[in-house]
């Protein structure tokens, strides 16, 4: 914690003309208006906000210094009786919102500390600074009541004087704050921002930490653990952690469980036990048998997938098609198309009249819905919270778009307005949803395929659909895939399990940004278009992402392993993964993955509900001859997209022409991703 005096260190916030009334009239020691300078700095790992009288910006021996502990140099005593008269008068008019210091006045604590300085002369008593580590909550002014104005409360329940803003208004300094701290509306009180509210730390996941300086990662790491290690763990090194534990040489000895549960715990709902989960089952070691190996093939081509269209332009032998389609993914030109189907937008029986009718259909609906937000007057917005601050998330989100892609190049690039628009767009189609941050990461690939607005809208609409629950505030969605996903790994490689749980990260938390937007942020632009057009095939098993984590996981083991990392090392590795991982070997590993699970008839109960598994005969995409395999054990049914037929194999792996019908038992559920 900086000593009190002149502050220096980055000024990443100024502002002049922030004014402190301090009284109705002017007494013999105050003035009614003092106006003075706010500053928000970065010194030595702290954001400080710093605000101090014109006539004193530059004397340090009258600020007044809110302390880590409970003994704040600074206290509320009451104000004289004839004062207190005349604010009991003005209590009606609107002026008492932001006059609420007029019945109080600051008086400098007796300090045996010697933390902050007495003042020489009396003037100035009302310059003040603090740690963001102390700040609790920010009170607003009411809408068109006056001039903008803040008051600070912190954590020992000290408020500071209301700080006036009469040369603009508070909005640049929240979003200031907000780069640091989570902010999200109390709900006793629209008007108090809560500091590290849980509901608003799922929105601010995706906050970008990668062009910051190391001391930031520590402070966001102090204010929001959330966002902080859920994109910034590959600044998480051992520096960062002694930073977060202090300077006592004995703290630095802590056991690596204390940062595993400041982790979890930073993460609201996340905290898992699995022996209070349903379905839980103890997961013993089991010969899966030999692992097959698989090749992958050609992209489908623009002329495969014409030939499989018939005169009325519907898709002929949908099943063959989707394996094709996972087993190569398809060429950038037929993407167009082809995604449209894969995520349900059209429908796979559809003919070509009938999807021309959809479009017109479903481009009235998109533009109705867009109309709604675009004649919302800015008055409008003003008395509506919820639009307002989706607004401010998709605004952050849209500018920290990934440039190397030209689609979107330049800050004012057609890409990005049309990114903007269309998530504003979602806000009104789900408006119980309505904007989290990192939903643009799931759109900007759809908008670059599509080139228009409405068929991207429309697909990832319906991505949302499966993705819906990863930004569910209960995180229910998220919490389960971690437990299937470690149920999946202990399957595979007890012993690697076991060596993650000594080190504390047998929950995977690491693995979270993987699992919340699917691999975004690990492949580059160009593979994550494979990916996912593979995954969306639904094949060849529910769950598939959750073997991908695997095989990720399975890669890096013998690296993690020999080199002893610990907690801290597990993080920095996983993260630093990003853009360095081959989408091809990890697609073919995964399959690999599937197919060994498949073969193995003792396959625990939790891993075939996981995997979609039954007790019946249907086939699986093979391995390495390209062919398919009659198995004991298989996947679920099909999808919601597709017909219930699949093609059959003979049991000596010749393909059967014509398709056999599988019965699908009621209970099956669908393979829609987790």
């Amino acid at each position: 914690m900086a000593a009190a005096g002149v502050v220096s260190g980055k000024i990443i916030y100024e502002q002049e003309g922030v004014y402190i009334h301090s009284s109705l009239g002017k007494t013999n020691d105050q003035d009614s208006l003092i106006s003075g300078i706010l500053r928000v700095l970065e010194k030595d790992a702290e954001v400080i906000v710093d605000w101090r009288p014109l006539d004193d910006a530059l004397d340090s021996s009258s600020i007044l210094y809110a302390g880590k502990d409970s003994s704040s140099v600074v206290e509320w005593t009451q104000a004289p009786k004839e004062r207190a008269h005349r604010v009991a008068e003005h209590l009606n008019s609107y002026e008492a919102e932001w006059d609420m210091v007029n019945t109080v006045s600051f008086k400098k604590k007796p300090h045996t500390n010697g933390d902050a300085p007495s003042h020489r002369n009396g003037k100035s008593k009302w310059s003040f600074l603090f740690s963001l580590t102390d700040l609790k909550s920010i009170k607003q002014n009411k809408e068109g009541m006056g001039w903008s104005y803040l008051v600070f409360c912190l954590k020992d329940d000290v408020v500071l004087p209301a700080l006036h803003f009469h040369q603009g208004d508070s909005k640049l300094l929240i979003d200031c704050l907000e780069k640091y701290v989570a902010l999200c509306e109390s709900p006793q009180d629209k008007r108090t921002l809560l500091v590290n509210c849980q509901n608003k730390s799922l929105s601010q996941s995706f906050e970008n930490l990668l062009d910051e300086p190391a001391y930031g990662i520590i402070q966001k790491i102090k204010k929001d653990p959330y966002t902080a290690t859920m994109v910034g763990f590959s600044k998480v090194t051992n520096y960062i952690f002694d930073s977060l534990r202090g300077s006592d040489p004995s703290v630095h000895q802590r056991p690596p469980s204390e940062m595993a549960d400041f982790l979890s715990d930073a993460i609201p709902g996340l905290k898992i036990n699995q022996q209070e989960e349903p379905g839980f089952e103890v997961i013993t070691k089991i010969d899966l048998g030999e692992r097959p190996v698989v090749q992958r093939r050609e992209p489908v081509s623009l002329e495969e997938w014409t030939k499989n269209i018939d005169s009325e332009g519907r898709i002929l032998n949908v099943d063959n098609m989707k394996q094709m389609i996972f087993r190569g993914g398809l060429s950038h030109a037929l993407r167009k198309q082809a995604w449209k189907f894969l995520l349900g937008y059209f429908p796979w029986d559809s003919t070509k009249e009938e999807r021309t009718q959809l479009q017109k259909q479903k481009t009235d609906e998109y533009f109705r819905m867009k109309l709604q937000w675009k004649s919302v007057s800015e008055e409008q917005e003003k008395r509506n919270s919820r639009l307002r601050d989706y607004r401010s998330l998709i605004e952050k989100d849209v500018n920290r778009t990934d440039r190397t892609n030209k689609f979107y190049e330049g800050q004012d690039n057609p890409g990005l307005i049309l990114l903007h628009d269309i998530l504003m767009t979602y806000c009104m189609y789900d408006f119980d949803l309505g904007y989290v941050q990192g939903m643009s990461d799931l759109l900007s690939p759809l908008l670059y395929v599509m080139e228009n607005e409405v068929d991207a809208f429309w697909c990832f609409a319906s991505y949302m659909d499966q993705m819906h629950q990863n930004f569910e505030e209960q995180m229910q969605g998220m919490k389960t895939q971690l437990i299937q996903l470690s149920t999946l790994l202990r399957l595979l490689d007890s012993g690697f399990c076991s060596y993650l749980e000594s080190q504390d990260s047998g929950y995977l938390y690491f693995c979270f940004r993987w699992l919340l937007i699917r691999f975004k942020r690990e492949f580059s632009f160009l593979d994550i278009l494979r990916l996912w057009e593979v995954m969306w095939t639904e094949l060849p098993c529910k769950n598939f992402h959750l073997l991908l984590c695997c095989a990720i996981l399975e890669s890096e083991k013998q690296q993690i392993m020999e080199k002893h990392y610990g907690f801290n090392e597990i993080l920095k590795h996983i993260n630093e993964l990003s853009m360095k991982i081959d989408v091809e070997d990890v697609l073919c590993k995964a399959e690999a993955i599937s197919l060994q699970m498949v073969k193995c008839k003792e396959l625990p109960q939790a891993v075939c509900e996981i995997l979609g598994l039954q007790e019946s005969e249907v086939t699986t995409p093979d391995s390495d001859n390209g062919e398919d395999e009659n198995v004991s054990m298989t996947i679920c049914p099909a999808s919601a997209f597709q017909s219930n037929s699949l093609p059959v194999l003979t049991a000596s792996g010749g393909r059967d022409d014509s398709p056999t019908e599988i019965s699908m038992s009621p209970s099956v559920s669908r393979l829609t991703p987790a």
